[in-house]
């Protein structure tokens, strides 16, 4: 029997970012997926969950995402896995990025494990596997947990919209076509955390997402 996966979902930033912690029920073991910011906030989640965190995840690069991973890497001596390396330009400039939106103490993060289609990322005994889905940034991935039927999915898709292409990187054609040939064929009954709003399932999606039609 496989070990369930158990999420919390803790909003950051001005942005309201996801930022999620993930974690294996039969370990206790987590991951702190997206952390933008906030981390006193995201500090009292581990806290109150009981659980380990054993590795920071990013879906991508961009400010709402990874601007607190560089300290929470520092606060919890963990490694930091993801994205893909195309998202590196984004990790390098983060403390400007940081400064244009108003977000302080903003720091430069290198991962400890770049990310690419195929590879897999375990936390506990739960295991995920990598899909490169391009569009929204160039390095930007999604986590699959195919027991499970779940997928943490970033900014890529949304229930009943999708990732935003007009920052630097974006590009709406590659976005979509990552969504179909990608995200669709995981199965309409996967469920999915996004990085924005609420949580959603492709079947969902795939009947009344407008962008997707």
């Amino acid at each position: 029997m496989p070990s369930t996966p158990r999420a919390a979902i803790i909003p950051v930033t001005p942005f309201q970012q996801n930022c999620t912690l993930l974690w294996c029920e039969a370990t206790k073991r987590a991951a702190v997926i997206d952390p933008g910011g906030d981390l006193d906030r995201i500090q009292a989640a581990i806290a109150k969950a009981g659980v380990t965190v054993e590795k920071i995840l990013l879906t991508h690069g961009h400010i709402d995402h990874a601007g607190g991973a560089a300290d929470l890497r520092d606060a919890l001596k963990v490694p930091v896995e993801g994205p893909h390396i195309a998202d590196k330009p984004l990790l390098d400039s983060l403390p400007g990025t940081g400064a244009a939106y108003g977000i302080d103490g903003a720091k430069v993060v290198t991962p400890d494990r770049w990310l690419t289609e195929g590879d897999t990322v375990t936390v506990g005994e739960l295991t995920f596997d990598v899909l490169h889905c391009p569009g929204h940034s160039p390095g930007s991935v999604v986590l699959v947990s195919r027991d499970a039927r779940y997928a943490q999915v970033g900014d890529v898709l949304f229930r009943g919209s999708v990732g935003r292409t007009d920052l630097p990187g974006g590009n709406h054609e590659a976005l979509i076509a990552s969504i179909k040939t990608k995200l669709l064929p995981l199965g309409d009954d996967v469920a999915f955390i996004p990085g924005h709003g609420p949580t959603g399932t492709i079947g969902q999606e795939r009947l009344s997402n407008p962008f997707l039609q």
